[in-house]
């Protein structure tokens, strides 16, 4: 019997299976789409005339703690990669172990900042024995999925634009080394925007470009360094991320097309990223950083040809009309949409401060000096990730209080327990009022999100990560309590029974609990907090992500399948402002927008 060759790069044009080949892909990440909904996103995809999907690979859901991995349930990568190949799509694998993604860290763990002198994406030891680690599991779980062993797989990244990072020669040697040397066999690319193409490959591995416009003749850039080799845009972006404070951005539909087009007409393949964004759920969002440090919004949209809640839009039709040339046969039809429901609002029943839900964390960290949140000895010694970290200290008088920027990234300010003032990046000092005697200072910090692209990635530890100073004199004997929301501190929270129900005497930070009573099938709906200012939205103990008045994103994608018939208890964290009720919409309502390339390029990040 003779063996099908995979994924080849011998001539101009790909070859699979010893026949040409040119990939339609699209990117669409299983940690950012209810497991449940895998299928109908993928549906979609084939149905646009899609034939490959790509996906990236989060090392730190997959490794939250060291040496405990999870590949199971939502993190089921064998499941989703077997369903892409049940539907007839071939996978390319992009597993880092550095993916962007604007993705908290871009999805290195955060434990790895417990070590001071870590250096990120390097050969330095203490990466390399982490990363060789994850490796040896996560190949052991891809390996029987490639083209060789009958799977799917026919490419897989090796690394993310190191191009733009570029700080080790030896570290993408060391990268494919880990893929080759483990029998990963099938085609390796790298991808880079074009100003990384040179410094961003690899020996013997296929370079790609990514890319929005067709400026500065990058395609053809991307011919002369590989004269022969077929043509690849690994990122065609099909549009952009939000961060919070700035306007939503859209790439005009129409203008997207004539790129694709001519990408096609030039004989290249081609990915769309995203096909489909999704959601950041959770803490998992990541920052820009490009002079301004500025968090991501909890929407992955990405103004995608399937929106956040999988809705055909507009981009989607028109792809599909210009795919389908691509196809001897008809396209499959199109899924039906899922259906919506505005539910009825939602009035608050119960709260709890924040103060009165300490008890329910792990026993506080005490200590001289503040320490950062990857430091404390929480989860079995691997430091906090993400959420809120609470530091509180005695002060004997008042006067000026300076963060130094040791804030990392926003904190509220309170004097024995009322609010006095918040410190961040832009505001590095406060006045705290007199008093007579000792009074407790507390600092509320939150981890917006770590930098997920850029050189800044080894200086992202969050929390407080130097000196607190009162009147020039450095604050010392700090109890701090972690604060990272996870699911059993909500079910703990939920069975206690300090909650309130006299709505009059609500206190800010708290928690704010609500019963949502469906009736018949959930379906999905957005939540709209109008009346709040800041803060996290739980159903059923599922973290949601953040919300904040400052937009531009104003509502949040709650799915269908996370509901269930009956009641299902929702809780707000708020930080500052409390409305009595909760709203429920059909549609997210886009306001604001603004085209992308209006700007310089560097301005949009």
């Amino acid at each position: 019997m003779t063996h099908l060759e995979g994924l080849r790069a011998d001539s101009s044009q790909f070859s699979l299976e010893g026949e040409p080949f040119r990939i339609l892909g699209g990117s669409v990440h299983y940690f950012r789409v209810p497991r449940s909904y895998w299928a109908d996103r993928l549906l979609k995809m084939k149905a646009c005339g899609l034939n490959t999907l790509t996906t990236y690979v989060p090392w730190n859901l997959h490794e939250p703690e060291r040496g405990m991995f999870n590949f199971q349930d939502q993190l089921d990568l064998t499941a989703y990669i077997s369903l892409a190949a049940e539907m007839g799509l071939w996978v390319i694998l992009r597993p880092g172990p550095y993916i962007c993604a604007e993705w908290d860290l871009g999805g290195l763990p955060s434990w790895l900042l417990k070590d001071k002198g870590m250096r990120l994406r390097t050969t330095y030891p203490g990466f390399v024995e982490a990363v060789n680690l994850y490796f040896d599991r996560l190949i052991s779980v891809i390996k029987p999925l490639m083209f060789e062993a009958g799977g799917p797989i026919i490419a897989v990244q090796v690394e993310n634009e190191y191009g733009s990072y570029a700080k080790d020669e030896k570290y993408m040697p060391f990268i494919k080394n880990c893929l080759r040397s483990r029998g990963i066999k099938e085609l390796l690319i790298t991808s880079d925007g074009r100003a990384g193409l040179r410094s961003g490959g690899v020996a013997g591995v296929l370079k790609t470009i990514n890319l929005q416009r067709l400026t500065f003749g990058a395609i053809q850039h991307l011919a002369y360094m590989q004269p022969g080799k077929p043509l690849m845009v690994t990122e065609y972006w099909s549009g952009w991320f939000d961060v919070w404070g700035d306007r939503h951005h859209v790439f005009p539909a129409e203008d997207m097309l004539g790129i694709v087009s001519e990408i096609l007409d030039r004989g290249a393949s081609i990915n769309l990223y995203m096909f489909h964004g999704g959601t950041s759920f959770g803490f998992t969002n990541g920052a820009s950083d490009f002079s301004t440090y500025k968090p991501q919004v909890t929407s992955y949209d990405y103004d995608a040809p399937l929106s956040e809640a999988g809705d055909y839009t507009p981009k989607y039709q028109l792809l599909r009309n210009l795919f389908s040339q691509y196809h001897s046969q008809p396209l499959p039809e199109m899924p039906p949409p899922q259906e919506r429901k505005a539910y009825d609002p939602v009035i608050i029943q119960r709260h709890l401060s924040l103060w009165a839900g300490l008890p329910f964390t792990e026993a506080p960290y005490r200590s001289e000096r503040p320490v950062n949140m990857e430091n404390l000895p929480a989860n079995n010694d691997n430091g906090q990730s993400c959420g809120y970290t609470l530091y509180e200290t005695t002060i004997t008088s008042g006067g000026t209080l300076s963060s130094e920027n040791n804030v990392r990234d926003r904190a509220l300010v309170f004097v024995d327990r009322k609010w006095v003032g918040n410190l961040d990046n832009k505001i590095h000092k406060l006045t705290l009022p007199g008093g007579e005697g000792t009074r407790t200072l507390s600092l509320l910090v939150e981890n917006c999100g770590r930098v997920n692209y850029g050189k800044n990635l080894d200086s992202q530890r969050k929390g407080i990560v130097g000196d607190i100073l009162l009147n020039r004199s450095p604050l010392r004997q700090f109890t701090t309590f972690c604060l990272d929301m996870k699911p059993g501190f909500i079910k703990r929270l939920m069975s206690s029974g300090q909650w309130e129900a006299d709505l009059k005497s609500t206190s800010t930070p708290g928690f704010f609990q609500a019963t949502l009573c469906v009736d018949g099938p959930p379906r999905d709906t957005f939540i709209k907090l109008p009346g709040w200012s800041k803060g996290v939205v739980f159903v059923n103990g599922k973290n949601l992500g953040r919300y904040w008045f400052i937009g531009p994103q104003r509502f949040l994608y709650l799915p269908g399948p996370w509901l269930q018939g009956g009641e299902n208890q929702i809780i707000v964290f708020e930080e500052q402002k409390v409305d009595d009720k909760i709203l429920f919409a059909e549609n997210p309502d886009q306001q604001r927008t603004v085209d992308v390339y209006k700007f310089p390029f560097c301005t949009v990040f």
